[in-house]
Formats: C-alpha cells, structure tokens, sequence
C-alpha cells in the first residue's frame, strides 16, 4: 500500500532517516487516508530522541518534551514529532505518571488507544500493522490495543473516544469492547469537564449522533450526562408521541444539519420534561412548562460543562423558545413578535429546530402544524425582504433622540424605547422618527 504523504510530512521523515533513525506517520492521519478521508493534521513519531530531532530542524517548538513531542515548523505550518515511547503507571484515568523513550516502534504502537489507530506508514517501510488495524477498517470496528480494560483503565476518556469514533466513522463497537466500557464507564467521573465536552460535542456533530443511545445503553451517559437517561424513563402518553422523550430526542438530534448549535439544542430541548410530567383524569400525560424547566437544566449543565457563553446564551434561547409557535397562531405580527424575543439572527434556527421537533413526533395534527411553522417561515421571509423593525438596533430613534426629546436620563430611555419598539412590532409603519416621537 502506498500513501500520498504531504511533501512536508515526507521532509520530515527523510530527514530522520538519513540521520540513522527511523520515522513514520501514525495514527489518526494514516487511518483517514487509507479510509480516503482529509486528515486534520499529521503526526510524526520517530526513534530520534526530542534533543536529536531539535537538532535536526532549524525551527521546532517544544510542545510537549516532557513526553517526547516537539513541533516541527515548516513554511508556517506545524508537525508534531514524538518519540517512541512507553508509558509509565497511570494515577488519575488520563495522564502517565511518567513516559520512558524507546527505539521500539512496536513499544509505541502497543500503548494506542484503537487498532485503527495504531498503524504507522512511510514510503520505505509502507504500512506497519502490528495490530490488525486494517482488518478492523475493513470489518468497520472499533476494538482496542490487547486488553481493553487496560486501556481504558489507563485512559477513561478513550470510553467516550470508542463511541465518538464509532460516531464519526460509522463503525460497530467490537464486543470484547463494549464490555469493557461498560464495567470502567464509572471512571469517566475523573476526566475533566472540557474533556467530556469535546467528545460530546464530537459525538452530536457527527455523520451517526443516534449513536448517544449506545452511549447511554453502554453506561456513559449515566455518569457524564444523568438527565439524558432520565429522558429515556419518561413515556409520553399523548397522541402528540410515539415514543419515550430519550427516542423522541434522538429522532430530533437526527433530523437537524450538522450545524453545533441547533445539534445541542436538540439534545437538550426536552430535558424538562420528566420533572414537569402530570397525567390528567382520562391519562393522557401533559409537560405544561417544560420549555422554561429545559433551558434552566441547560443552562446548569452547559455550565458544568464548561462551555463558552456564546454557546450558552444561543443553545439556552433555542431550548427555552423551542415550541414557541406551537399554540400561537401565524401572523406577520405574532412572527415580527418571535422575532424580536429569539433575535433575527436566531430565528432561521429556531424554525429549524421547531420543524425536526415536529418530524420526532406522531403523525397526529402533523400537517397543521407543518402548515403553520410554513406560515410563520414565509412571515419570516417577508418580514426580512420588508426591513421590518424587530428590535432596538432598527428602531428609527434613539436614547439620545429621546432625551433630546425631554424623556430624563436613567431608566425612564429604556422603558421608552421599548414601548415604541411594542408600537412598531404591532404597526411598522411607525418605524419614523417623527411618527415615534408624536408617540411619546
């Protein structure tokens, strides 16, 4: 088998070669191109110690020479070079205690977290498969490096990192695997909360994010995501549904594009619905308030997790409006209204978040409620062909206008102003200075 390395990767490695070492790319980059994929970046390991590759390249970074890697940096672009090595005892589920450098290629491979991941090439040697790697390409499988429970008891995060590639690639978890997961799940509690955050969001912006079921159903959910497991104890009886809220969110999770926003949403749309839950006299089941109960628990787990505010303050939004449109009639100024409350900018997601909704539900009262959000995404349309003002930012005065106007500074300018944004949203027309200002 023959690769087409980047002329830099190439560089790199003859470079060692030439100077008595041995050297090949690894990993995830020799994975993906034989799978025809674009790696995201190239990784060099080598038999030169760091000290003998800094010698050999005038310009490297040590990234990380405490554990063999330095960066080698070639017409701005950066390749991270490492060591053989052979780990040392690990203390806390993730990190070695110490590393110890080998000449070993072997050595290196065996401490690897997956087969497919611990393969080496160069255009000498071609493929090193020590561990039937491309077997298990073949058979599309996720399975580790000899005993799975060593592996994962060395590194917890790979339990989430064998569904997330599974994920990713559309392959099966080996079943030797699997059982491992699940008896170590319980060690992901001491992998950090960015961590679990990557690989979550890894696993919701992939080709296959149903695959959070296996996740739950392997015992990972239940220790890095509890409220997702309580989704899949709570049955809807209603004819709105045909199936529990952990299904019914998977089907929405499903049925969005593969966009990190509008993906999260999915997942945490109805997180409130089990503790909003009542079962009425003829027992059919009702989650009056789920929506507010929802973006609360997202707004508590997102924090957890320690996710940026931008993602926060939208993902929040999308959950707490997701049914916005749901018993509110259609009109240009009932969407001018959702507009200014969701943001211009949010909105086109919204409606997509409220149609895959729909799509996880019964067939029950579907087309009327298609025929409505259609209505309300024409509105939508027509509202932006218009220029319609739905917030303060189009608003044809300002603060300063009003003060001018005799309102007094303080709190007075914006209670005003959005009183004529009120105004404006029930009649655009009114959207002039001089019409605003005769309001006043």
């Amino acid at each position: 088998m023959r690769m087409n390395l980047p002329p830099n990767v190439n560089r790199i490695i003859h470079t060692l070669q030439e100077n008595g070492f041995e050297a090949y790319a690894v990993g995830g980059c020799v994975r993906d191109s034989i799978l025809g994929r674009v790696p995201g970046d190239w990784d060099i390991t080598t038999s030169a110690s760091p000290q003998e590759i800094k010698s050999l390249f005038s310009h490297t970074v040590d990234t990380g020479i405490e554990h063999g890697t330095v960066t080698v940096l070639m017409d701005r672009e950066g390749f991270e070079v490492t060591t053989y090595r052979v780990d040392g005892d690990y203390e806390d589920c993730r990190h070695p205690k110490s590393v110890q450098f080998t000449r070993n290629l072997r050595e290196d491979l065996l401490r690897r977290d997956f087969t497919i991941n611990a393969m080496a090439y160069n255009d000498e040697d071609g493929l090193v498969d020590i561990f039937g790697g491309m077997e298990d390409l073949e058979k599309r499988m996720i399975r580790c490096v000899g005993c799975a429970r060593e592996r994962f008891r060395e590194d917890a995060l790979r339990i989430m990192r064998a569904v997330r590639f599974a994920a990713q690639l559309g392959f099966e978890i080996e079943e030797e695997t699997k059982e491992a997961i699940r008896a170590l799940a319980g060690n992901l509690r001491q992998i950090s909360a960015e961590r679990i955050q990557t690989e979550l969001v890894k696993l919701m912006t992939s080709p296959h994010p149903e695959l959070i079921r296996e996740a739950y159903e392997l015992g990972i959910t239940a220790v890095i995501l509890p409220e997702f497991d309580r989704l899949m104890d709570t049955t809807q009886e209603t004819p709105h549904h045909f199936c529990n809220v952990g299904e019914h969110t998977i089907h929405v999770i499903c049925a969005v594009r593969n966009d990190r926003i509008l993906r999260l949403a999915a997942l945490f749309h109805d997180f409130g619905k089990p503790d909003m839950k009542s079962i009425d006299a003829e027992g059919v089941a009702h989650f009056t308030g789920h929506g507010k109960r929802s973006e609360e628990m997202t707004r508590v787990i997102l924090k957890r997790l320690k996710f940026d505010n931008y993602t926060l303050r939208n993902v929040c939004k999308l959950v707490l409006y997701h049914d916005y449109h749901y018993k509110t009639k259609a009109t240009p100024e009932n969407v001018r209204r959702s507009m200014a409350i969701i943001g211009e900018e949010l909105f086109p997601y919204y409606i997509e978040l409220r149609r895959a909704d729909m799509m996880g539900q019964s067939e029950y009262r579907r087309a009327e409620k298609m025929a409505n959000l259609h209505l309300v995404e024409q509105y939508y349309h027509e509202t932006l062909e218009k220029g319609d003002c739905v917030s303060l930012k189009t608003l044809a005065v300002t603060g300063k206008d009003l003060i001018e106007a005799g309102i007094q500074q303080g709190k007075a300018v914006g209670e005003t102003l959005e009183k004529l944004l009120d105004a404006v949203l029930s009649d655009p027309e009114k959207n002039t200075k001089e019409e605003l200002l005769k309001l006043i």
